[in-house]
């Protein structure tokens, strides 16, 4: 590609026109030519009679030699021999014009061979002339001007020759027209190609251009270039606002600090660091909106500490497989990060603090637990993800500014009643959420008021369950340290009468109340004239095998009670007299 530029030592390339074949249109002839200057080539087409009016034209501007073209002929003028014959005549034509014109060629001649479209000199010929008539219209107009790759590398190269500024004698075509409207443009647009230009085997994306001729720009948008080769756009860093590169970068570093390779350890401006640095970097300091889509990142890196202002960022369509460094991004409220490798979310609000649009479409995710705390969040894209899970929605249900949710063409989109399930999620919010861009129906409301209420039945129901389990082991384990409590106190019976109870899963004890009988003897009533009053306590599962002192059974004998039938074992069971940690005594009225 260099020797395009201007050969070696800055000299002119050399220059060919070859007339390669022919075809038929219709009822004319027409030529196909290649043209070569250095290592690009491209091919025009053109008839006889193009030939004619150019050769007319120089005669008259050039004073060239008027027998210099073959001339016409009328009868069979597309037959195979004459067009053989005039192919050959017509290449010995261009040849010798490129000769008598060896550094720039007259302005019919560079049209008819499209110089302007693919030679340095003939390019920037025909965008001073344009410049000059139209270059302050489109500055007072503040309309963004498209230039392409091979226009800046034209120029870049006219500069790097340092010949004079108006080779061919036309003030029009002067570059000083070039570079006094590049002083002071604000809107640049550079546009190349994914393949070749035109006709031609030039390759735009590896051309190198320097845009350091830029002062005054604010926006500037660059497509299918080659972001190593691009010099000169950190000349911009004092007034650029808004850049888009795309299908153009490996690496948000070498457009954002193209300088980076040259140093072992940089900082930008005015950050303190406690390791040695080699070069102090300053920040793009205006710049607030940067578009790096569609291209080859495949890391967020630490290039982004250059760029604290940026607020909106798009990094669609790349590799990018982890959230990272976005922390340094303080007034950061819209990234795109859609089509790219996300797997996990884990920590992301750690790095997106204040971001109020998220745009993860296009990747490979399967959970959300990590956007559950980005409580600044008004739109969220997570479509065409790997979500199966309506529990999931969850992780965002809560948050509290969110207003537009689209999780169409995931796994979930395809469960019955998707939408309402999904609505639910958000609570008392689901009226103010608009999922997949749809507007939520009345009917979707009614129906979601009805999950709720479902879901409120299962989560009581689910607590009271979780209540009774524990209530219940509660008293497991009260029994069994009231089991442990009646073994150690155990009083051996006095009376060899009185049998050791029977043991059950629910012994009914019979108590004989004690101060009744005492009130009994006292009064010196007859036993069987008074029915002393009893109770049964049923305690589950005991085992307790405490008996009342021989006294109180021998004053119960007394009386005829120290006998009495429960329902629950035979007329031969004896009663036994509870121990009285575990028995209830009930006063007489």
């Amino acid at each position: 590609m260099e020797a395009a530029a201007g050969g070696e030592d800055g000299e002119e390339p050399p220059r060919e026109a070859r007339v390669l074949g022919s075809e038929l249109v219709e009822t004319y002839t027409v030529y196909i030519i290649q043209v070569s200057v250095g290592s690009h080539q491209w091919t025009v087409k053109h008839r006889y009679s193009d030939f004619h009016d150019l050769h007319e034209k120089l005669v008259s501007e050039k004073k060239i030699d008027k027998n210099l073209l073959p001339p016409k002929k009328i009868i069979g003028k597309n037959s195979k021999s004459l067009v053989e014959k005039r192919q050959k005549e017509l290449e010995v034509y261009l040849q010798t014009l490129l000769v008598k014109f060896p550094v720039t060629a007259p302005k019919v001649l560079s049209h008819f061979l499209h110089f302007d479209l693919y030679e340095i000199n003939g390019i920037t010929a025909a965008l001073a002339e344009e410049l000059f008539h139209k270059g302050e219209q489109l500055l007072m107009a503040g309309e963004v001007f498209t230039i392409r790759p091979l226009q800046l590398y034209a120029v870049t190269q006219q500069l790097l020759q340092g010949k004079p500024s108006c080779a061919n004698g036309d003030a029009k075509t002067d570059l000083g027209h070039i570079l006094d409207f590049t002083c002071r443009l604000k809107y640049l647009k550079v546009s190349g190609t994914g393949g070749p230009f035109g006709t031609s085997n030039i390759q735009e994306h590896l051309l190198p251009f320097d845009l350091s001729i830029f002062k005054s720009l604010h926006q500037i948008e660059i497509s299918h270039c080659g972001g190593k080769l691009i010099k000169g756009l950190t000349s911009s860093k004092h007034a650029l606002a808004t850049m888009s590169v795309r299908f153009s970068a490996m690496s948000m570093k070498e457009i954002l600090v193209p300088e980076a390779s040259e140093f072992d350890q940089w900082e930008p401006e005015g950050e303190t660091s406690s390791c040695p640095v080699t070069a102090v970097i300053p920040t793009w300091r205006t710049l607030t909106t940067l578009d790096m889509s569609h291209n080859s990142i495949s890391q967020i890196d630490d290039s982004v500490k250059l760029i604290p202002k940026i607020e909106f960022l798009d990094l669609s369509h790349n590799g990018v497989s982890l959230v990272e460094n976005l922390q340094h991004l303080y007034n950061l409220v819209h990234l795109d990060l859609s089509y790219n490798k996300l797997t996990s979310l884990e920590g992301v609000h750690t790095k997106l603090g204040n971001i109020k649009t998220l745009n993860l479409a296009g990747n490979q995710l399967e959970r959300l637990c990590g956007l559950n705390k980005l409580y600044s969040l008004v739109n969220l894209d997570l479509s065409n993800n790997k979500i199966e899970q309506i529990d999931e929605v969850k992780n965002i249900g809560n948050l509290p500014c969110l207003e537009k949710v689209v999780l169409s063409s995931n796994p979930l989109s395809i469960i019955p009643d998707y939408r309402t399930k999904v609505l639910a999620q958000f609570g008392d919010r689901a009226s103010e959420v608009c999922l997949d861009n749809t507007v939520t129906t009345e009917k979707e409301l009614d129906t979601v008021e009805v999950l709720k209420a479902i879901q409120k039945a299962k989560e009581v129901k689910y607590k009271l369950s979780n209540s009774d389990k524990k209530i219940s082991e509660d008293s497991r384990l009260t029994a069994a340290s009231s089991k442990s409590n009646c073994s150690s106190l155990t009083v051996r019976p006095s009376s060899p009468s009185l049998p050791r109870p029977v043991s059950s899963s629910q012994e009914i004890i019979c108590e004989e109340t004690v101060l009744a009988s005492s009130f009994l003897q006292s009064s010196g009533s007859t036993p069987t004239d008074h029915t002393v009053p009893q109770r049964c306590f049923e305690i589950p599962n005991s085992r307790c095998k405490n008996l009342a002192p021989a006294s109180l059974l021998d004053s119960s004998k007394e009386y005829g009670s120290g006998r009495h039938t429960c329902s629950d074992h035979s007329e031969e069971e004896h009663c036994v007299v509870p121990d009285p940690c575990n028995t209830i005594i009930l006063p007489f009225n």
